[in-house]
């Protein structure tokens, strides 16, 4: 097994691993605003659960990117320190905007629990994290 094999395969661990790990933090850090919003106004618990679930999807942008590489890489393993290097972008972008935008979401929860009407904008503002995350995977996939 070549340098670049096992650099591609370490690339492929990355992305799968940041953003899974991203998600974890950023819907953890919303689920935590939802269980304290849920004492005070429990008949938001529907919006609480929605933005709770926002930073889920870069977890799900990682796992399509390591199912696309992965083929890349099994198709041509030379391409390893390639795989490598996006893996550790896109998992790095992933993991960042799930916890930013878990960050947003919990002030979002915050505010709806104390009987302002932000969902609707909070959605709006926790969507534009997730943007740099779908551009990674986009750039991932243009590989």
């Amino acid at each position: 097994m070549t340098l670049a094999t096992i650099l591609g395969y370490l690339g492929l661990g990355l992305v799968l691993a940041l953003a899974g790990i991203g998600s974890a933090i950023g819907t953890t850090i919303a689920g935590n605003a939802a269980e304290g919003a849920l004492k005070k106004k429990p008949e938001g618990s529907g919006n609480y659960l929605v933005l709770s679930a926002l930073p889920a999807t870069q977890g799900i942008y990682g796992f399509v990117a390591f199912f696309v590489m992965l083929g890349r890489m099994k198709a041509n393993p030379e391409m390893g320190l390639i795989i490598f290097g996006v893996g550790l972008s896109v998992g790095l972008v992933c993991l960042l905007s799930a916890i930013r935008q878990g960050q947003v979401s919990a002030n979002g929860i915050v505010g709806v629990s104390q009987g302002h009407d932000v969902f609707t904008n909070t959605l709006i503002y926790a969507a534009l994290p997730e943007l740099y995350a779908i551009l990674g995977l986009v750039g991932a996939l243009m590989v």
